[in-house]
């Protein structure tokens, strides 16, 4: 049985005498409406073949097809069917059931599946239920259950379908000892979208690295810099309206210490002794450093560290003392 757009054509080869061509479909249609042409031809021998065309009627995918050879003494008949079917599309990696039910009673039957791309069709999966024989080229990707396979339901499942590995027709043949049964559907794989929860959980994702990725710059660039900046600033201190680290005044011995403090931050002035005029002019009292600060912050002076250093008067004394001894 072959099937065009347009029509139908169920044909037999080397038989005699010429059987009778009887045409049916599914859901029923009036015999009127099935008007077919039939050509009958002989071979050398004296057999026939007979081959009968029928108009579709309506879709294509609306109805099956039966055609019928009776033998002259109608003892016997032979049915084919077919029937082609909407197309159907699916997303890649989801399963799809691609449909094959006979509409005959059969026994002792084998099913065959073959799939087209654009060369020859390949026989993908076979089954016979006399010999329980079963190819399966697609083994892990497609197969049929063979319980109700039984039944007459020879659908076959594709579990992940793949774009361009399993987007083409397929064509399920139902074969009995008088009967054929012939379904043929294009099946489309699509790519699958990405869903609302996929989008969510991608950008939650994207979201956890960015924290990771900014958490680990702060750890490896960012505290080291913090504590070298801070290791530096202790190590300076305030000298004036500035910082001094060394110069020319690293030398001096302090014999007095300004502790000025703000927002507990203390600022330590150091009162040089005077031992050379260089020294003397480079010292800075708690007023310089007072000035250098904001307003409100308190100065505390420390006392001089070493031993108490005499009055003037009570030194002044002591020197008369000697000169007039």
């Amino acid at each position: 049985m072959e099937m065009t757009d347009e029509t139908v054509t169920c044909s037999s080869h080397h038989i005699y005498p010429v059987p009778q061509v009887t045409w049916a479909t599914d859901p029923p249609s009036a015999q009127e409406a099935l008007e077919n042409s039939t050509l009958k031809t002989t071979d050398h021998r004296g057999l026939f073949t007979v081959a009968s065309t029928l108009r579709i009627l309506g879709h294509l995918s609306n109805c099956t097809y039966f055609c019928s050879f009776i033998s002259a003494d109608k003892t016997q008949v032979w049915t084919a069917s077919r029937k082609n079917q909407d197309s159907i599309t699916q997303t890649e990696g989801h399963a799809l059931s691609v449909p094959c039910i006979t509409p005959h009673i059969l026994q002792n039957f084998s099913l065959t599946w073959t799939f087209t791309l654009s060369s020859e069709p390949t026989v993908i999966l076979r089954y016979d239920t006399k010999t329980r024989h079963t190819f399966n080229l697609w083994e892990g990707q497609a197969e049929v259950d063979q319980d109700l396979l039984l039944l007459g339901n020879g659908s076959l499942l594709l579990h992940k379908p793949d774009i361009e590995e399993h987007s083409g027709m397929y064509t399920c043949t139902f074969s009995g000892l008088q009967n054929k049964h012939i379904v043929q559907t294009k099946v489309n794989i699509t790519v699958s979208p990405i869903s609302v929860d996929e989008q969510s959980v991608q950008r939650s994702w994207w979201s956890t690295a960015a924290s990771a990725a900014f958490f680990l710059f702060t750890v490896i660039i960012a505290v080291p810099q913090c504590v070298r900046q801070r290791a530096k600033e202790t190590s300076h201190r305030y000298n004036g309206v500035g910082f001094v680290e060394g110069g020319p005044h690293k030398e001096l011995n302090t014999s007095a210490t300004y502790v000025i403090r703000q927002h507990g931050v203390e600022c330590n002035r150091l009162q040089p002794e005077a031992k050379d005029e260089v020294a003397a002019s480079a010292a800075n009292t708690a007023e310089d450093c007072e000035v250098a600060l904001p307003p409100g912050a308190e100065i505390e002076e420390e006392k001089p560290v070493g031993p108490p250093v005499e009055d003037d008067d009570e030194l002044q004394s002591s020197c008369l003392e000697e000169d007039g001894s």
